[in-house]
């Protein structure tokens, strides 16, 4: 499902017209994303929680030139699927 989905199905589910679906849905996302960034935890009960994991920088090699190259540390979003939704995937 894309976003535009997302819209089509807020707009057809609650009657709200086409702008204010993509307005609530950009904002959904948009908090997310910004709670995310300052490093907060974002958790949707029974589906979701999604955190940052931060990654410790480490020496690497150029697949290429098999020189060592050093790899900065990192921040990146864990996605962590929810009971209700394992069960509901593994059992449609």
């Amino acid at each position: 499902m894309t976003k535009a989905e997302l819209k089509d199905a807020l707009t057809k589910e609650t009657g709200l017209s086409r702008n204010k679906a993509k307005k609530a849905v950009e904002l959904f996302f948009n908090e997310m994303s910004n709670a995310l960034a300052k490093g907060d935890r974002v958790e949707i009960r029974d589906f979701c929680s999604i955190f940052v994991k931060e990654y410790k920088g480490y020496t690497g090699r150029n697949p290429r030139t098999g020189e060592p190259t050093q790899v900065p540390p990192k921040k990146l979003p864990f996605f962590k699927c929810g009971l209700e939704l394992k069960k509901r995937v593994d059992y449609n």
